[in-house]
Order: structure tokens, then C-alpha cells, then sequence
């Protein structure tokens, strides 16, 4: 009888609640902050971590998951009588971690011959970040409860991933510009004129896809990139940061533009918001074929 195992990263934002509730093993990056060392989801919540960017005046920096640790709960899943591991992790071009986990898995082989066979790994590059790999695994573990198949599960979330569209917009480029990660961004001039990159990420790329004019433009215009691009009748999710007002304003403004609510609301946490700042806001969709 097969025993499956959904492991992610806490890039992935997806709830503690959900964690618990699927039996979701989430693997949380460490952050650093000048001399301080901390866990996420283990020393802070996001709250508490937006509080900590907030005091904080150089770039917290985030570190990948190893291949050693990988290679550590692979041994402890083997031993547990788990017959195919998921592995659904941060978009490749923006971490090692998924390598790391590819590597972590030909060592594991490599020293337990005894294995092959009677446990299969499966690594997913998230092509994305949050929610746009957070969603199809809350969805995959849904399904290890209704008893569906590994081959399934990884079907589906490979479609997901690789039909999936963020639009969102940071309030500030602060943080942008201090990391790097988010090249266009960190390149984009207007603060001082109000002006605001809504963003586009898809296949692994982040890119500027427009610009609007005040706080006030940011939702209409990602509701309206979302209506025109979305597959129509599918599921959809919300992402947010420290900043639940405009949350629920893009929920009641996509809500009635398409007649349906979202999904699910995903709030970043650490891994992302030191690269797109706490105050962000999005959607999360299946782009239309």
C-alpha cells in the first residue's frame, strides 16, 4: 500500500492551519539579520517578521535549504514506511534549493541501494514563489486524502506550475532595490512620481508588465490583467502582505468581476518579503491556454 508524503518550503506561504490539517511537511529558510539568525515559522510569525524588517535597516538575507537536510528527511521518510515523496519547492532561478534537492536524492541512492524500489522522490521546481506552488500542494494533499494516486498528484501540480500567473504590485521598491531579486523592479524609477510597477511572474521570470499612477490604480489594474488572462471558471487565490485592507478590497473586486471568490488567500512571509517588501498585494491563476 503506497504512503505519500507532501514536503514544501515555507516560501510556499501556505497556513500553519493547512500544514497541520494535511500532514504538509513545510521546510523553513533561515533568515539573517546583521548577527542574528533566525528560523522562519520557528522564531517569528509574519506579523512579528514585518515588525523585525521594519527595525531593521540593512537587507535580511535568506538561505537555501542543503542538500544535507534534504538527504536527512529523505532517510527519516524511508524509515517512516513512505513509498513516493513530493517534493514541490521555490522557483529554481531564484534559489538552489530545488537542486539541492535533486542532488540530495541521487546521495540518498547512492547510499541505501536497499531503497530503490520500495521508494520513489519526486522534486518539483514551483517555477514561482507563494502560493503559485503553495495552492497546488494544499490541492495535492487534499488529494492523498481521497486516496488518489502519486502519479496523479504530481500530474496535476506540474500543470499547475507550469500554467501559473502572479500579478502583484509592492507598495514600496524598497526592498526591491536592496535585494536585486526582482531585476525590473529593483530597476524601475518612481516613487517620487507615484508611480507603481505592477509585476508579472511566470515561467521562472519576474518582470515589469505595467506601470499605474497611485495606490489607488493598483487593484483595478490587477483585476482587470487577471480577467483578461485567466483560464475562465478556474480557481484563483489572493496574495497579500502586512496589509489585510487592500486584501479584502482585491478579493470584493475580483469577486465581482468574476462572479466567483478566490480560493484561498496566501499571506508571504519571510522568503518573499525581503525581496518584495511587506506591503504587496495579487492574484494567482491558471493562464488561459
Amino acid at each position: 500500500m503506497s504512503k505519500i508524503k507532501l514536503i514544501t518550503d515555507s516560501a510556499s506561504d501556505i497556513s500553519e492551519k493547512d500544514e497541520k490539517k494535511y500532514n504538509i511537511l513545510v521546510l523553513p529558510f533561515k533568515v539573517a539579520m546583521g548577527d542574528k539568525s533566525y528560523v522562519s515559522r520557528v522564531d517569528f510569525n509574519n506579523e512579528k517578521f514585518y515588525d523585525l524588517m521594519e527595525a531593521y535597516d540593512g537587507l535580511p538575507l535568506t538561505s537555501q535549504i542543503t542538500a544535507f537536510e534534504f538527504e536527512e528527511i529523505y532517510e527519516q521518510q524511508y524509515r517512516d514506511g513512505v513509498t513516493d515523496i513530493i517534493c514541490v519547492l521555490i522557483n529554481a532561478q531564484g534559489s538552489a534549493t530545488y537542486n539541492n534537492s535533486l542532488m540530495a536524492k541521487d546521495s540518498f541512492f547512492e547510499n541505501h541501494p536497499e531503497a530503490l524500489g520500495k521508494i520513489n522522490i519526486t522534486s518539483i521546481d514551483g517555477r514561482s514563489y507563494t502560493g503559485a506552488y503553495g495552492y497546488p500542494v494544499v490541492e495535492g494533499a487534499k488529494m492523498i486524502q481521497r486516496g488518489e494516486s502519486a502519479e496523479k498528484i504530481i500530474e496535476f501540480i506540474n500543470h499547475w506550475v507550469n500554467n501559473c500567473t502572479i500579478f502583484f504590485a509592492p507598495y514600496s521598491l524598497k526592498y526591491a532595490r536592496k535585494s536585486g531579486r526582482i531585476p525590473s523592479a529593483a530597476a524601475f524609477v518612481g516613487d517620487a512620481l507615484g508611480l507603481k510597477p505592477i509585476m508579472r511572474i511566470f515561467d521562472h521570470v519576474i518582470t515589469t508588465d505595467t506601470k499605474v499612477r497611485g495606490d489607488k490604480a493598483v487593484i483595478p489594474n490587477i483585476v482587470q490583467k487577471t480577467a483578461d488572462e485567466i483560464e475562465p471558471k478556474t480557481p484563483y487565490c489572493i496574495v497579500y502582505g502586512n496589509d489585510s485592507g487592500v486584501r479584502d478590497d482585491l478579493v470584493k473586486a475580483m469577486t465581482q468581476k468574476l462572479g466567483y471568490g478566490p480560493e484561498d488567500c496566501y499571506q508571504i512571509g519571510a522568503a518573499i518579503a525581503v525581496n518584495a517588501g511587506p506591503k504587496v498585494v495579487g492574484t494567482i491563476f491558471m493562464k488561459k491556454r
